[in-house]
């Protein structure tokens, strides 16, 4: 397997680790394996210096960018 392919990229970053994972859930929904990251901090009000990120594989990177811009339409 090609390094690059295992490379994460940074899709979404939020100050709350709710709307990440109804973000990384949405992906999922459309074959996009996502994960959160950053969401354990002990003190929360640090995410708005650290967000919450979204992350997928790389070569899933513009697929993911069109969904989350799709749906951010939607609303």
């Amino acid at each position: 397997m090609n390094i690059m392919e295992d490379e994460f990229k940074t899709v979404a970053k939020f100050s709350d680790p709710m709307s990440a994972h109804i973000t990384a859930g949405m992906l999922r929904e459309n074959g996009i394996p996502a994960e959160v990251f950053g969401e354990n901090s002990s003190y929360t009000s640090l995410n708005y210096v650290n967000p919450v990120e979204v992350k997928v594989v790389a070569s899933d990177y513009e697929a993911a960018l069109s969904l989350i811009a799709a749906a951010d339409k939607a609303e």
